[in-house]
């Protein structure tokens, strides 16, 4: 089965809580704080990996957490760091933001990492919080949560040349007398379900070619399999467009040409854009000679370079990569990079530590990453950490949207499920 698709939810780990401790020692009456800082969450990195071709396992595994930070310790012991979790995929898979479309990373080579989702800081132990008029201090810091996202994965095979066609022209028989490359062959539409790579060698250099699965009229709109491998063709530097002018299947070969191209066009106007070179197969039979010479004009006058060939004899086939190749070198790298616009994480992280007012039945409620930081480390019951509370609500401007949002003495506010009376 192959797979080139996936939708999966990622979990940096949360920082780990600073801890409330005291110094504690045969003859010291009263020891100061000495709370440790909790550990960092874990990050969720995507690594290229070049012995997976398949998104397949992501359909039965979809969420994917890193570890955890541990909490502070006493003796001024910082929690331990969260393990980074490192998600092996395919090279050439692109990881997009599921809500925003945007393209968090393009992993092209093998190795390739990409941290996708980092982790949250530790809290502050107690420590942290001693002054000369605050020597007791019972609070400390909450870990910040890790970034969290659902993301889509897409995969794009990396090559050179694409072989493109209608089902059962031949593609995978040439792919497989080019190259080591063993796909499925027989003599029936459809025999190709998934990509196939091959790595053609010329002696002084090599290519990869990929068996794209055939393409009929309407891929573009999901019918038959285009749909879902038009995208494998994108990432290519040319096309081998390889068309039966035997007409056995009662087809004509510049109807055939004509509609994979339109299919091309109404999917991607950069992709009908590619260059093209024609391979007239199947030379080997009969009936070829009858629609050659026509269809060889009809292309050539439209600018392309046609090739007679025989993928089950061979005939025509070492010209054919010859000729590829040379053409390959002239095309730069740079020419066929694609451009996405890029996921930002800055961004991102501002939306979600931005606090926001709501007033619902006649309660505020505030909302946010950061009020959630801010409630998470008071301690009710102490009223040092009361007095760093409130100053943090106003050096936060929490107090500021309050009164924007018509609050006045004595209205209940609700601060992630904090709640108290506003008094000015």
């Amino acid at each position: 089965m192959f797979s080139d698709s996936a939708k999966i939810f990622i979990k940096a780990g949360d920082g780990g809580d600073g801890a409330v401790t005291f110094h504690r020692e045969k003859y010291v009456a009263a020891g100061g704080p000495d709370g440790g800082d909790g550990g960092i969450g874990g990050n969720i990195i995507f690594v290229a990996d070049k012995n997976i071709n398949t998104l397949l396992n992501f359909r039965y595994k979809r969420k994917f957490a890193a570890e955890n930070g541990m909490n502070g310790r006493d003796s001024n012991r910082s929690g331990k760091n969260g393990q980074h979790l490192r998600i092996h995929v395919p090279v050439g898979t692109i990881v997009r933001d599921e809500k925003t479309g945007l393209v968090i990373c393009d992993l092209k080579s093998d190795g390739e990492e990409f941290v996708a989702a980092k982790g949250g800081i530790g809290g502050w132990g107690n420590a942290h919080f001693a002054t000369a008029t605050r020597q007791v201090p019972r609070f400390s810091k909450p870990g910040a949560p890790g970034d969290e996202r659902m993301v889509t994965l897409e995969l794009k095979l990396i090559a050179d040349v694409g072989l493109l066609g209608f089902p059962n022209v031949g593609k995978s028989t040439f792919l497989s007398i080019i190259s080591d490359a063993r796909p499925k062959i027989a003599n029936y539409h459809f025999t190709t379900l998934q990509p196939n790579l091959g790595v053609v060698n010329m002696g002084d250099g090599s290519f990869v070619a990929a068996d794209i699965p055939g393409i009929i009229e309407g891929a573009h709109m999901g019918v038959g399999l285009g749909h879902e491998f038009l995208r494998h063709v994108e990432r290519t530097k040319l096309l081998l467009h390889i068309v039966d002018v035997s007409g056995i299947e009662g087809r004509d070969p510049v109807e055939d040409f004509d509609i994979i191209n339109k299919e091309l066009e109404l999917y991607s106007e950069k992709l009908a854009g590619k260059r093209q070179i024609i391979l007239a197969n199947k030379c080997d039979i009969p009936s070829f000679n009858d629609n050659f010479e026509r269809f060889r004009s009809e292309m050539e006058n439209r600018g392309y370079k046609v090739f007679k060939i025989s993928a089950a004899t061979r005939q025509g086939i070492d010209e054919v990569l010859k000729y590829t190749y040379e053409e390959l070198s002239k095309i730069p790298d740079e020419e066929f990079e694609e451009e996405y616009e890029l996921f930002d994480f800055e961004a991102d992280r501002e939306q979600s530590d931005r606090i926001t007012v709501t007033v619902e039945d006649g309660v505020f409620h505030v909302e946010g990453r950061r009020a959630q930081l801010i409630v998470g480390s008071v301690n009710m019951d102490d009223y040092e950490s009361l007095q760093y509370f409130q100053r943090t609500l106003i050096k936060s401007g929490i107090i500021d949207k309050l009164k924007e949002a018509g609050i006045k003495d004595g209205d209940p506010v609700d601060i992630c499920g904090c709640e108290f009376d506003y008094v000015e």
